[in-house]
């Protein structure tokens, strides 16, 4: 088993690239009838709340605090001090409350630090990290979802052309967030978690782990008995949408009973991405940011 497998399967396939949209707006591309912005009013935030209610409760099982379960949003105090980009398909009929089919909330260092810090790092000890790169601004990926209709290469074509214009056109230069598998048994996803621990583990100057007392084990197989492939194929899209970028993983998994999940922390220097990720969705912040 190697990267150079790994790096075979998550070749992109993908053959229309998003629409590069001129500077000027905070769209950041489009594809046929589906684009991708940031929120622009709190009536849109309310409504991406709402699309992560329907993922994270409704379909995922979460429990979120009972003023969120009562108005049916995942809302926290971080959704106010995040920027919150959306996939919006402009064939759907109705308001924008109908027509946002994705969302992902995004955090600047320089924000997270002013309110008190990162989400993630109520689950793993990301001060270390921050503190050897005091020269890198880093911006945390949280919230990521999308309506099981929309669950193609399309939205997530966006969902990252978005991500990539937002970092360009604020100076990050490192991309973090929790990325979750279903469930809180960690040992049912033993060979999807003993998979990146032994191949994409986060070393050196970009280790970071899990906060001790949430500390669960990912090398739960050794080496030796990990198919490659068949890992692979069981990883969540979005953690496999990662590491096609070139991302790595953190020492140890959280499992978080609220949201139902065993997460992993996910670690993306924007140095590490790979070239033809770079061509494919443009080296210059101007070309898709505002």
């Amino acid at each position: 088993m190697t990267i150079e497998l790994l790096n075979r399967e998550l070749t992109p396939e993908t053959t229309q690239a998003p629409a590069s949209i001129p500077a000027g707006g905070d769209t950041f591309g489009r594809i046929g009838t589906l684009e991708t912005r940031l929120a622009r009013s709190e009536r849109e935030i309310d409504a991406a709340q709402a699309v992560r209610y329907r993922v994270f409760v409704e379909e995922m099982n979460a429990t979120l605090n009972p003023d969120a379960m009562r108005l049916r949003r995942d809302v926290d105090a971080y959704d106010a001090i995040c920027d919150h980009l959306l996939v919006i398909d402009n064939a759907i009929e109705g308001d924008i409350e109908d027509q946002i089919v994705g969302t992902y909330r995004l955090l600047r260092q320089e924000v997270a630090l002013a309110n008190g810090g990162f989400y993630s790092a109520s689950e793993f000890d990301i001060e270390p990290l921050l503190a050897r790169h005091p020269d890198k601004q880093f911006m945390e990926l949280g919230r990521s979802c999308v309506l099981p209709d929309y669950r193609t290469k399309r939205t997530v074509e966006l969902l990252w052309q978005g991500n990539w214009a937002y970092s360009l056109k604020h100076g990050m230069n490192a991309m973090f967030g929790c990325a979750s598998f279903p469930g809180i048994r960690p040992e049912e996803h033993a060979l999807a978690l003993s998979f990146l621990h032994h191949t994409v583990s986060a070393k050196g100057e970009w280790a970071v782990s899990a906060r001790p007392e949430l500390h669960r084990d990912m090398d739960l197989m050794p080496f030796e008995g990990v198919n490659a492939r068949k890992a692979l194929s069981a990883l969540p899209p979005l953690i496999k949408g990662y590491l096609r970028l070139g991302a790595t993983i953190g020492d140890g998994a959280v499992v978080d009973h609220a949201f139902n999940t065993t997460d992993v922390l996910v670690v993306l220097p924007i140095a590490s991405i790979s070239n033809r990720y770079i061509n494919y969705y443009g080296a210059d912040a101007g070309r898709f940011a505002s």
